[in-house]
């Protein structure tokens, strides 16, 4: 049966920054789930989803050995943990955001991490 689920329960992340560059590893727990990643989350959907926190381009990078996408964000951390009088400089909330978004699964098969 098809349905929605957040990101979060077939997939975890870690972020790191350079500058106003925020950079977002997000990885799938199960391999069968990685097509799911690479289809749904793609720059056009996170500039939809946060075109307003994300000033800059947004590209996303395969890795398929590790079943994983690199997700790089420019001008997204309003100048940067010197610069930024924003409560998170370092970006670190990016992986909470991208993995709250509803991704389109086969719910049958779904094992969730909790």
């Amino acid at each position: 049966m098809k349905g929605r689920t957040s990101l979060r329960h077939i997939a975890h992340a870690r972020a790191g920054d350079k500058g106003n560059r925020s950079n977002v590893g997000v990885f799938v727990y199960e391999p069968k789930h990685y097509s799911i990643l690479i289809r749904q989350i793609t720059p056009e959907r996170l500039k939809s989803e946060f075109g307003n926190l994300v000033r800059g381009a947004v590209r996303c990078y395969p890795l398929p050995k590790v079943h994983g996408l690199n997700v790089v964000m420019d001008r997204a951390l309003e100048g940067g943990v010197n610069e930024s009088l924003n409560l998170d400089g370092h970006g670190k909330s990016w992986s909470f955001l991208i993995l709250d978004l509803e991704v389109e699964i086969n719910t049958d098969n779904l094992e969730t991490k909790e």
